[in-house]
């Protein structure tokens, strides 16, 4: 595999930076990473395009692998791309979970076994995307969001490893960091976002893209579907 290639100087970088570095931004968590400077990224082109998806890999599988040699919570790697500049919150959903897919199938054809942690299984409430044998969490970020705080100028995937949150969990911290969030959320929103559930209530699927969406909603995802589409 090729090394990690980080655009952590480009500038949609920096305006990533100043743009969780704003007092409305909610996400104390992001804002923790930003200040320790655990915060890596990645610029690729198009969203709706697997052309980067060769240098994203790398970087998720070096990222996990730094973070179990120095589990620390707040690290995150982001994924920047430079469009589309807009897309409905549908279209962003589908692409992010396209990429996702991309991604999770090149863990499979690289031998990566999915964290047993947690599940491969879009339905279960202990799902979670998994590079690397890391079980990573995804928020989705593009300026046609509905919910301000994920309102980006650039579409992103924002790649939190799952297993500072059970750091935080275990430290007694989690729930005063989601409760913090979640105020924080509302009063730049003005209404509760529907979406957030805790960890083993739902599947987490259902939060990554920031949509709002209903009960009968599939999750376009699984685990080996490289293999399951060529059977």
């Amino acid at each position: 595999m090729r090394p990690a290639i980080y655009d952590n100087d480009h500038p949609l970088a920096a305006r990533f930076r100043r743009f969780v570095k704003d007092s409305s931004f909610p996400c104390v968590g992001a804002k923790s990473a930003l200040a320790r400077r655990q915060m890596r990224f990645v610029v690729a082109r198009d969203m709706t395009s697997a052309w980067d998806d060769l240098r994203i890999y790398p970087a998720l599988c070096e990222f996990a692998a730094d973070y179990r040699a120095a589990p620390k919570p707040f690290q995150s790697l982001v994924v920047l791309f430079e469009g589309p500049a807009a897309l409905p919150e549908a279209q962003f959903d589908r692409h992010l979970w396209a990429r996702a897919q991309s991604l999770s199938d090149k863990d499979d054809w690289h031998g990566q076994r999915h964290d047993e942690r947690v599940s491969p299984d879009v339905a279960s409430p202990h799902f979670s995307l998994s590079f690397g044998g890391e079980a990573f969490f995804i928020v989705g970020l593009h300026p046609g969001a509905s919910r301000p705080g994920r309102r980006f100028a650039h579409p992103a995937m924002v790649f939190n490893v799952h297993d500072q949150f059970e750091q935080l969990r275990d430290a007694g911290l989690f729930g005063k960091l989601k409760t913090t969030i979640a105020e924080r959320d509302l009063a730049l929103a003005g209404c509760a976002n529907p979406m957030l559930q805790a960890y083993g209530e739902g599947s987490e699927a259902r939060q990554y893209s920031g949509r709002a969406v209903d009960a009968g909603w599939a999750c376009p995802f699984t685990r080996g579907g490289e293999a399951d589409r060529a059977a």
